[in-house]
C-alpha cells in the first residue's frame, strides 16, 4: 500500500511539473519586418535552447521561473529578453543589423589590413583550439528539407509532377526529415550517437540516415568535407597554409556578451582554388571562432550542387566555445531539375565531462532502435524544437496519409496490377518484374537482349534466369534463382539452381547453396564481358575468352564474428570438362587472323588443357577492416567507409580422394587493400597488395590455379586489382606470387589551373601495377589519364623486367 501511494505521489508530482511548463513563442524579424531564418534562442549562459525555422518562427518551453533569453543570428546584433512565464507567452523580436565598426582601428595607407594579424593569431592557436575539448556529449536535433524549384514536364517519358507529388508549377517539398539524438564524441575521432526519434514525410516505416557526425564541420581542421562534395576537400580560412590561399579584410569589431568580436571578410586569392568565401567572426585575445557565414561555389570545385552556405554559431560552455547551431543551405540545377534545401542542427545540453564506460566507443557510430520511428504526432508537437512551416505541415499530412494508403492491400494490389503489366519491350530491354509488395514476394525475369551473346565455344548462346525473392521483417529474406544456358553451335544445355538465405542482417549472416552445371571462364576472376568478347569475336575475329564446363554442388556461409571481421566458409564439389571451339563464324573474315583454340597455351592447335577431373575443395576466409565503423538499425548493419586498410586471409584446400576427388593442393593468400586514402589538396590514393603461395601442389589443374585480373581490351570496367595489359591466362600460377596495385587521383590539382580545361572538371590520375611469380618475374605497368564521373581515359606502358612489351590507350567506365 505504501509503495502504491508513493507511486501515485510520484505521478502527481510529475504531472504537476509538466503542467508548469509554459511555451514562449513568436517570430523573429529584422528592422525592415522581414523574418530572420534560423536565429538561435538560448537561455543565457546555458546551452539550453532552440532555433527559429526558415520563416523566423520559434518556440521554446520553460518551467515557471525567471529566465534571460538570448536571440542571436549571424549578421545581427544579439538581443536579450527577460521572461518570467506563468502562462504561455507570445514574444516577437526585432533584431537590428550588426553594428561592427572600425572606430578603434587605425588603418594606414598601403599598410597590411589588420585582419591579417588577427588571422595569424587564430592560425597560431588553431591546433590548441582543435584539441582543447577532449570529449563531450550533447543533444542534437537535425532537420532536413529539400525542395524542387522547377522541373521539366517529363523525364524519360514519365510525368514528373505525378511521380514526385509536385504542384501544378512542378514545385514542392521532395524530402522532409527530422531526428533527435544523443551525440557523444571523444578525441581524436571516436563517435557514438543514439537516435531517439526519427520522422520522414511519406515513409512511416523508414529510419532517417541523419547523422550528427555528418554536420561536424570544424574550421579548426586544415581541410574540410574531404571525399564528400569534392575529392580533395576545402581549405579552412584558418588552416596552417591559409595565407597562401586567402586574402582578408577587417570589416569591423563589436562587443558581444562582454567580449570583443572581429568581423573578417574571407576572400580567395585565386578564383578557382578549393576555398571558402564569406565572413568569419574571431574573438579578440583568445582568437577563437565565434560565428561563421561561409560559402562554397562551383568555382571551388564542389560537385552536384551550385552553392553551399555553412553558417555556424558558437556559445561559451565553461571556458571554451561550442557550436550551438549549424546550418547547411544549398541549391543546384541538374538536367533542368532546380532544387534547394537545408540541413540544420541544433545542439543543446552540453556535457564536457562525460564518464564514458569502457568500450563505449566500439565502432558503432549510430544506433537506431525499433521504436525510433514509432513516435506519434503528439510526441513531435511537444518535442520538436523548430516549428514547422505551413508547407511543411501540409507536406507531412499529405505524404503520411498517402503512405498509409500505400500500405493497404487494396492500393498495393492496384499498384502491382499496373506495374506488373507485361510488354515485349520491357522483357527485351529491362526485364520484367512481377511484384507482390503486400506479401513481399518478388519475381524478376532477366532482360532477353542481355541474355543473348556469342562465343566460339558455344556459338550463339542464350543464358536466361529468373529470380524469386521473399522478404520478411528487418531485412531477413531468401532468394531462389534457376538459370539455363544453351549454345546453338555445341548444342549443349546446362542448368543450375541457386538459393540464398539472409537470416541475420545485424550479423551480415547468410547461407547459400547451388547445384547444376554451367559454362565458366577459365579465369575465375573473369576476363572479358560477354558483350566485349562477342564484339571482338564477330567483328575482329578475336576470341579472347576461354571456357570450360563445370558440374557442381556448392554450400557456403558467411557471418560477421566481430565488428569489421567477416568470416566465410565454402565447400564445393566440381566435375570439370575441357571444351573445344564449335564454330568459326564471324561477320568479317580477316585474312591475316584466325580464331585461336580454346586452349590459351596452344592457340593454333586444339589440344586439351586438362582432362575431365573431379575436384572437392574447401575455402575459408577472414576479412578484417581496421577501425571499421557502422550504423546499426533494426533492418541491418551498415558499414561506413573505413579510414584504414582491409586485410583478407584465405586458405583453400583440394581434398584428394574425397568423393573421388583428383586434386591435392593447399593454397594460402593474404591481401591488404584500401581505397580513397585522402591526401588533402593532393587528392586521394588507392592500393592493393597481395601475396600467396601453394603450400602443396601435388595434383591440380588449370581451373584451380591462382588467376589474375588481366586485361587486353581497349574498353573495360575499372577495378583496383585489374592490370591494364596483362594476358588473362598466360601468367596464372600454381606456385608463389606477389602482386601490387597503386593509383593516385590528383582530383584536378593540376587541371584546375588551366583555364580552358577547368570547367570540364576533369581529374588527372596516375597508377602502376606489379606482378612477380616464378614464370613471370617483375612484370610492371605504368599509366596516366583523365577521368570525369564514370568515364576514364588513360595511356600506359607495360614492361617485362626492363623490356617494354606493350603500350596503348585504355578506356574504362563505371564506378
Amino acid at each position: 500500500m505504501i509503495k502504491f501511494c508513493a507511486l501515485l505521489l510520484f505521478c502527481s508530482l510529475a504531472n504537476f511539473a509538466i503542467a508548469q511548463q509554459h511555451t514562449i513563442s513568436g517570430t523573429i524579424r529584422d528592422t525592415g519586418g522581414q523574418p530572420v531564418p534560423f536565429a538561435s534562442i538560448y537561455i543565457k549562459n546555458t546551452t539550453i535552447g532552440t532555433s527559429a525555422n526558415v520563416d523566423g518562427k520559434y518556440t521554446i518551453k520553460l518551467n515557471s521561473g525567471q529566465y534571460t533569453l538570448s536571440f542571436r543570428a549571424v549578421g545581427y546584433k544579439q538581443q536579450d529578453h527577460i521572461v518570467n512565464p506563468v502562462e504561455n507567452i507570445n514574444l516577437d523580436v526585432k533584431l537590428s543589423s550588426e553594428s561592427y565598426t572600425l572606430d578603434n582601428v587605425t588603418i594606414r595607407a598601403n599598410a597590411e589590413d589588420p585582419a591579417y594579424g588577427i588571422i595569424r593569431q587564430a592560425i597560431k592557436k588553431r591546433k590548441e583550439h582543435l584539441e582543447e575539448v577532449k570529449e563531450f556529449s550533447t543533444d542534437v536535433y537535425i532537420k532536413g528539407v529539400q525542395r524542387l524549384k522547377g522541373a521539366p514536364k517529363k523525364f524519360m517519358g514519365r510525368d514528373i509532377r505525378k511521380v514526385m507529388d509536385l504542384d501544378t508549377n512542378r514545385k514542392g517539398i521532395i524530402y522532409l526529415s527530422e531526428s533527435q539524438s544523443k551525440f557523444n564524441f571523444r578525441r581524436p575521432g571516436d563517435v557514438h550517437e543514439e537516435m531517439i526519434s526519427s520522422k520522414i514525410a511519406g515513409r512511416n516505416n523508414a529510419f532517417s540516415f541523419n547523422k550528427a557526425s555528418d554536420l561536424m564541420v570544424n574550421f579548426y581542421d586544415n581541410y574540410l568535407l574531404e571525399n564528400k562534395l569534392s575529392s580533395r576537400g576545402f581549405i579552412s580560412p584558418i588552416a596552417d597554409n591559409a595565407l597562401f590561399y586567402y586574402k582578408y579584410k577587417l570589416l569591423g569589431e563589436s562587443q558581444e556578451n562582454g567580449i570583443l568580436v572581429h568581423k573578417i571578410q574571407v576572400i580567395p586569392r585565386r578564383e578557382n582554388d578549393p576555398v571558402f568565401r564569406g565572413i568569419i567572426y574571431i574573438i579578440d585575445e583568445s582568437f577563437r571562432i565565434y560565428n561563421t557565414d561561409l560559402f562554397l561555389t562551383k568555382n571551388a570545385g564542389i560537385n552536384f550542387i551550385d552553392t553551399l552556405n555553412i553558417s555556424q554559431q558558437f556559445t561559451k560552455v565553461e571556458n571554451v566555445y561550442m557550436p550551438t547551431s549549424i546550418n547547411f543551405q544549398f541549391n543546384g540545377d541538374i538536367l533542368k531539375f532546380k532544387f534547394a534545401g537545408y540541413f540544420v542542427g541544433v545542439y543543446s545540453n552540453y556535457n564536457l565531462h562525460p564518464k564514458f564506460p569502457k568500450n563505449f566507443f566500439n565502432g558503432e557510430i549510430l544506433k537506431i532502435t525499433q521504436m525510433v520511428n514509432k513516435k506519434d504526432s503528439i510526441y513531435w508537437s511537444n518535442n520538436r524544437p523548430i516549428p514547422l512551416t505551413a508547407d511543411e505541415k501540409l507536406n507531412y499530412v499529405q505524404k503520411d496519409s498517402v503512405a498509409k494508403l500505400k500500405e493497404s492491400k487494396k492500393y498495393l494490389d492496384s499498384l502491382e496490377k499496373e506495374n506488373n503489366k507485361f510488354s515485349v519491350g520491357k522483357l527485351l530491354l529491362r526485364g520484367v518484374s512481377i511484384n507482390d509488395r503486400y506479401d513481399k514476394k518478388y519475381y524478376t525475369f532477366d532482360p532477353v537482349l542481355r541474355a543473348i551473346f556469342y562465343n566460339t565455344v558455344e556459338g550463339l548462346t542464350v543464358k536466361y534466369g529468373v529470380t524469386y525473392r521473399k522478404d520478411f521483417e528487418n531485412n531477413v529474406s531468401y532468394s531462389i534463382r534457376p538459370e539455363v544456358r544453351y549454345g546453338f553451335a555445341n548444342q549443349k544445355l546446362t542448368a543450375s539452381l541457386t538459393g540464398n538465405y539472409f537470416y541475420n542482417p545485424l550479423k551480415r549472416a547468410n547461407i547459400g547453396a547451388s547445384f547444376g552445371n554451367g559454362i565458366f571462364d577459365m579465369n575465375n576472376l573473369g576476363s572479358m564481358t560477354t558483350i566485349g568478347n562477342m564484339v571482338n569475336s564477330l567483328l575482329y575475329e578475336k576470341n579472347f575468352a576461354k571456357f570450360y564446363e563445370k558440374s557442381f554442388v556448392n554450400i557456403n556461409t558467411s557471418r560477421e564474428i566481430a565488428t569489421g571481421l567477416q568470416a566465410s566458409l565454402a565447400v564445393e564439389y566440381n566435375k570439370n570438362h575441357y571444351l573445344t571451339n564449335s564454330t568459326n563464324f564471324k561477320f568479317f573474315d580477316n585474312k591475316e587472323r584466325e580464331f585461336t583454340s580454346n586452349n590459351p597455351f596452344s592457340p593454333n592447335v586444339e589440344t586439351p588443357l586438362f582432362p575431365t577431373y573431379t575436384s572437392v575443395s574447401a575455402t575459408a576466409s577472414l576479412t578484417y577492416t581496421i577501425g571499421q565503423e557502422y550504423i546499426s538499425r533494426p533492418d541491418g548493419k551498415f558499414y561506413t567507409e573505413s579510414k584504414f586498410p582491409k586485410i583478407t586471409v584465405l586458405y583453400k584446400i583440394g581434398l584428394n580422394g574425397v568423393l573421388g576427388s583428383n586434386v591435392d593442393y593447399d593454397f594460402l593468400k593474404v591481401e591488404v587493400t584500401q581505397e580513397r586514402i585522402s591526401l588533402g589538396l593532393w587528392g586521394y590514393t588507392s592500393f592493393l597488395g597481395g601475396a600467396g603461395m601453394f603450400l602443396n601442389n601435388k595434383q591440380m589443374y588449370f581451373p584451380d590455379y591462382k588467376h589474375f585480373a588481366g586485361n587486353i581490351s581497349t574498353i573495360f570496367p575499372p577495378n583496383i586489382r585489374k592490370f591494364q595489359f596483362l594476358d588473362f591466362y598466360q601468367f596464372s600460377t600454381n606456385k608463389e606470387y606477389f602482386e601490387a596495385h597503386l593509383e593516385h587521383n590528383f582530383a584536378g590539382f593540376f587541371i584546375n589551373k588551366i583555364p580552358l580545361l577547368r570547367k570540364l572538371k576533369l581529374q588527372e590520375f596516375v597508377g602502376g601495377n606489379y606482378l612477380t611469380q616464378p614464370d613471370k618475374k617483375n612484370y610492371k605497368e605504368f599509366y596516366f589519364g583523365l577521368e570525369r564521373l564514370i568515364l576514364r581515359a588513360s595511356y600506359g606502358f607495360s614492361y617485362d623486367g626492363s623490356k617494354k612489351i606493350n603500350h596503348g590507350f585504355r578506356i574504362s567506365y563505371g564506378f
